[in-house]
């Protein structure tokens, strides 16, 4: 199993923190006991699946970019080649993200810059949600906050990628 860095953790969160309040935005912060999967975040947050924003780092063409979709939903792949005009693409290995971010899968939050250095892409369908919750930099740090907000915050390039989870 990869081990995040603890200082890249604290790090994530603590920017995390920061870019809300510079921006006056409203969130609530949960700690809770390690989650692996979109179903354990969930019932830990006390929030439904749909709400949350599941973080995908992805590598199209020669490129990593970040995508974020309701955890309720699936990456439609060929949407994203597309959109981006790539001839390939691939979800980045737990090895390649922990060495872009210091983080795990499942702990990436859904911010590009100044947070992470990646190019930032929304599913429309997500913005529909009222709020979105997401795990910020571990596996036990949890934010909900306003779908408004993180979108005004975050500046996602918005396009449709993403379809009905199996």
């Amino acid at each position: 199993m990869h081990q995040p860095a603890p200082d890249a953790q604290r790090r994530t969160l603590q920017a995390i923190r920061d870019l809300l309040a510079a921006h006056h935005a409203h969130f609530r912060e949960i700690h809770h006991e390690p989650t692996y999967t979109s179903e354990q975040s969930a019932a830990a947050r006390g929030e439904s699946v749909e709400i949350g924003g599941k973080a995908i780092v992805m590598k199209a063409d020669e490129a990593f970019h970040m995508f974020v979709l309701s955890a309720a939903r699936s990456v439609e792949s060929s949407a994203i080649r597309k959109k981006l005009n790539a001839r390939r693409s691939r979800f980045a290995t737990p090895d390649e993200l922990l060495r872009m971010t210091g983080l795990v899968p499942g702990s990436v939050p859904p911010f590009g810059r100044p947070v992470l250095d990646l190019d930032l892409y929304a599913d429309e369908a997500i913005l529909l949600n009222e709020r979105i919750a997401f795990n910020a930099g571990s596996l036990t740090d949890s934010i909900i906050m306003g779908m408004q907000d993180w979108r005004r915050i975050a500046v996602p390039v918005v396009f449709p990628f993403s379809k009905p989870a199996p």
